[in-house]
């Protein structure tokens, strides 16, 4: 999983007001969508661990970045969807975060 939101978002000091909580998904990797869409695959692998062919799935604050995000993972090769529910959907339940 990709959160491709920028690091203060990630690491929940900094977040939308509209969130009742802050922080990221367990277990997931966050590269700003910018970076993301310029990296090489090789780059990409390094960081997430997973190869091309591999499932991957974005997440931002309410779906919109991480769309670009799952195109540009397309175009590397990998099988990637978008949660569009994001951060605003996930932040609004009992579910894990960290921070």
């Amino acid at each position: 999983m990709i959160d491709v939101r920028r690091p203060h978002e990630y690491d929940g000091t900094f977040g939308s007001d509209c969130d009742p909580r802050q922080g990221h998904i367990p277990g997931a990797v966050n590269i700003e969508v910018q970076e993301l869409m310029l990296m090489r695959e090789d780059e990409l692998r390094e960081r997430v661990g997973v190869v091309a062919g591999g499932e991957l799935v974005c997440y931002c604050h309410s779906g919109s970045r991480s769309a670009f995000a799952v195109e540009a993972l397309r175009r590397l090769g990998y099988d990637a969807r978008n949660y569009p529910g994001s951060w605003h959907e996930w932040s609004r339940t009992e579910l894990p975060l960290e921070t």
